[in-house]
C-alpha cells in the first residue's frame, strides 16, 4: 500500500553556531504512519525534528501536508502540527488542566473562553495519558514522569494531523512507556502521522518506518520489520547491537565484543 507524504524535506542543511549538523537531508515521511528516528549520539536527530517542526533556521525546503511550511500562517501550522520536545518549559504554578488547555490555543479566538470542544479535547487527552486524576494539581508538584505525561496531553489536545515528539519516553517507567505505545497506536488508528526521536531502540522498532541517521545524514529509511533495516541499524551502532525476534516483536540486544586472548 502506498501512502501520501505528510512531511517532505528537500536538501535540508542546518547548523548550530558554527557547527554544521545536517548535511543535505532529503526524505519523505508517510501520512498516517509512525516513523521513528534513531541513531547514535550526535547524529542530528533532535536537530532534524526541530527543522521539520519549523523551530530551527535551515536551508532547503520542508513541506507539511503538501504546503511549504514556511508559508503556512502560524495558527494554521499550530493546528496541523503538534510538538513535544525535550525538557519542555511550562509554568510550574499552572494546574495540569491549564497546561493541557494550552494545546487548544490554536483553535481559540484571542482571549476567548474555552469552548465545550476545547474542554472535551483536554479531558480526552488527560485521560489517555493517565493524568486526569491530577488535573487540579500544580505542574510543579509532579514528578518528572508525571510532568512528561501532562506535556504529552498538551500535545494531544491540539488534535493535530501530525505529531512530532523528541524523546517522549524520558522519565517514564516501563508500564507508562507501554501506555505511551498504546496512545500512539490509537493516534495511528485515527489517521494521525507520528514522528518520534527515540533512544529506546526496542520501542522504536514498534514503529512502521525507521529513519536512521549518522553524522547528520540519512543512512537508511525503511520498514521496521525489514531485515535490511535491522542490518542498517546494527551497522550505525558499529554492530554493538543485534535485532532479535521475541514474543512476536523485534528487540535490540547488546552485542558484546569479546577480547581475544593471544597469550
Amino acid at each position: 500500500m502506498t501512502h501520501s507524504i505528510a512531511i517532505q524535506a528537500d536538501n535540508i542543511r542546518a547548523r548550530i553556531g558554527h557547527t554544521q549538523i545536517l548535511h543535505g537531508i532529503t526524505l519523505g515521511l508517510p501520512q498516517g504512519r509512525w516513523t521513528s528516528i534513531v541513531g547514535p549520539n550526535g547524529a542530528g536527530k533532535s536537530t532534524l525534528l526541530k527543522v521539520l517542526a519549523g523551530l530551527l533556521p535551515h536551508s532547503g525546503e520542508v513541506t507539511l501536508l503538501g504546503r511549504p511550511l514556511q508559508h503556512l500562517p502560524g495558527r494554521v501550522r499550530a493546528r496541523q502540527l503538534a510538538w513535544l520536545g525535550q525538557n519542555e518549559a511550562a509554568g510550574d504554578d499552572l494546574t495540569v488542566w491549564d497546561v493541557a488547555m494550552l494545546g487548544r490555543l490554536p483553535h481559540q479566538a484571542w482571549l476567548a473562553a474555552p469552548s465545550e470542544a476545547d474542554r472535551a479535547a483536554v479531558e480526552t487527552a488527560l485521560k489517555s495519558t493517565g493524568a486526569w486524576d491530577w488535573r487540579q494539581r500544580a505542574l510543579g508538584q509532579l514528578s518528572g514522569g508525571e510532568r512528561q505525561r501532562v506535556l504529552l496531553a498538551r500535545a494531544l489536545a491540539v488534535q493535530a494531523q501530525v505529531l512530532l515528539m523528541d524523546e517522549p519516553l524520558a522519565n517514564l517507567d516501563p508500564p507508562h512507556q507501554a501506555d505511551w505505545l498504546g496512545v500512539v497506536r490509537c493516534l495511528l488508528e485515527a489517521g494521525v502521522t507520528v514522528v518520534s526521536v527515540l533512544h529506546e531502540i526496542s520501542m522504536a522498532l514498534h514503529a512502521d518506518e525507521m529513519l536512521i541517521l549518522r553524522s547528520g545524514r540519512v543512512t537508511h529509511q525503511g520498514a521496521c520489520t525489514d531485515a535490511v533495516t535491522h542490518r542498517a541499524l546494527a551497522a550505525v551502532f558499529d554492530h554493538r547491537i543485534r535485532i532479535h525476534p521475541l514474543a512476536g516483536q523485534w528487540v535490540a540486544l547488546p552485542q558484546m565484543h569479546r577480547e581475544v586472548n593471544t597469550s
